[in-house]
């Protein structure tokens, strides 16, 4: 199978797609948490009631409700291999709590836009994931699903918290919304620091690409909330979006900035991470993201031309080491993932140069 091929039938819609300030907002993604009424949270169910509640997510599944989102495909996770496990934690389907969590599945839509994920921390972890600045239209996916799951399943509820969650910190709303920035300038200029300290103090918190506990990979970051208790979806949203604003702003200032006061050092930068990323034979996963960034930079200064601004999203994915792997067809050593990791960037650029995709 050819690499386009390839990353079209495994890659998320998300991740092949463009959308509002895509320059900077790599994707929006909303995720609602809901327990059912009566039954242990996750963190302390018995494996019969972990089979309890994946039935009754596969059989609310099964309804029209949910049916009219889309298709929909359930996947219980003990059925799966470590590589395809693997895979979906890189392309942000799933958690990777939910890997190791007994009696997980995931509820998993076509396009991969819609996740519902099962027995994690919360009996049901709905996501909505897409491409670019999109916070209202995620949001308004997610109130379809829950609203097509409370059709049949009773929710933990209380009249004075709202929706109960294992986790105190979800009790209320049971909302995460979060934005994926891509903010190179701010990196390199050294006010990256000064803006996501001020960005916790007000309520917001500030993650890696693959949530708490992981690294800023490629100049991206995760700016979710944190409060989710008082405070309904809509003020949520609207705290979210008056800081991500803020934040999408300065990194279009400081890059106009940069370009007008050191424009051949910048031109310098992404033109010489392109020719790496062209030519070299090996390399590693961090300085693959760090260059994928500064040509992501490249494009949309209008530096580099005839490369798809896509490819930021789609190789900080598929030169992952499940992605590798998957695409290959086998076990690798960390070495000769170096090696496999520069060839299918290679191979990737190729297909811009020869129109192929």
């Amino acid at each position: 199978m050819s690499l386009g091929d390839f990353l079209s039938q495994s890659g998320s819609k998300w991740l092949r797609d463009e959308g509002p300030d895509s320059d900077i907002v790599i994707s929006s993604r909303l995720r609602i948490a809901r327990n059912l009424a009566g039954q242990s949270f996750p963190t302390i169910a018995t494996e019969k009631d972990q089979r309890y509640v994946l039935e009754a997510v596969r059989q609310a599944a099964s309804g029209s409700a949910v049916r009219r989102l889309g298709e929909f495909e359930m996947l219980v996770l003990k059925d799966i291999s470590d590589l395809d496990k693997q895979v979906m934690v890189e392309k942000h389907v799933v958690s990777p709590a939910l890997v190791d969590a007994p009696g997980g599945a995931v509820l998993l839509r076509k396009d991969e836009e819609m996740s519902v994920m099962v027995n994690e921390e919360d009996h049901l972890r709905m996501q909505c994931m897409l491409p670019g600045y999109q916070l209202d239209q995620a949001l308004k996916m997610a109130d379809e699903l829950d609203d097509a799951f409370e059709e049949t399943l009773d929710f933990a509820f209380d009249e004075n918290k709202g929706y109960l969650t294992a986790c105190p910190t979800n009790v209320g709303t049971g909302m995460r919304a979060s934005i994926m920035l891509h903010l190179p300038v701010l990196v390199v200029t050294g006010n990256i620091n000064r803006i996501l300290s001020a960005v916790t103090q007000v309520g917001l918190t500030v993650r890696g690409i693959y949530g708490e506990g992981s690294d800023a990979l490629g100049n991206l970051f995760q700016v979710s909330n944190q409060i989710t208790l008082g405070q309904s979806e809509q003020e949520i949203l609207s705290n979210l979006h008056g800081v991500a604003n803020q934040i999408i702003e300065h990194e279009r200032v400081a890059r106009q900035h940069l370009l007008r006061e050191a424009r051949m050092r910048v031109e310098d930068r992404v033109c010489r991470s392109f020719g790496i990323l062209a030519y070299s034979r090996q390399i590693d996963s961090k300085e693959a993201m760090q260059r994928l960034s500064d040509v992501r930079l490249g494009i949309d200064l209008d530096i580099i031309k005839g490369v798809s601004s896509s490819i930021l999203k789609e190789l900080m994915v598929a030169t992952q080491p499940g992605f590798l792997q998957k695409y290959y067809g086998h076990e690798m050593s960390p070495g000769e993932r170096d090696i496999k990791r520069a060839a299918l960037i290679r191979e990737r650029l190729r297909m811009d140069s020869q129109g192929l995709k």
